[in-house]
């Protein structure tokens, strides 16, 4: 199973994450299939930068996007541009 989620980097305090696509039996920063976008939570207001071709390729091949990575595919209209993709067909 692919899921959406959130690969860690930065330093201790100073975070900031790559929305990959990875199997779900990897560890968090482990091996990862594709990068999807950057989140950095630091700046004012968060940085948000996803690309929503890859994310909707892959959320049309099944992947299951975690809490926080559906949250931020709310912010940027992602998944609305997706659910309504999915009602036309």
């Amino acid at each position: 199973m692919v899921k959406l989620r959130l690969q860690r980097f930065g330093t201790t305090k100073k975070p900031f994450y790559r929305v990959v696509a990875a199997d779900a039996r990897k560890t968090r920063d482990g091996r990862y299939l594709e990068i999807v976008g950057v989140y950095d939570p630091t700046k004012q207001p968060a940085f948000v930068e996803i690309n929503g071709e890859l994310a909707k390729k892959w959320l049309h091949a099944g992947a299951q996007p975690t809490d926080t990575v559906k949250s931020l595919f709310k912010k940027t209209g992602i998944m609305s541009e997706f659910l309504s993709e999915k009602n036309n067909k």
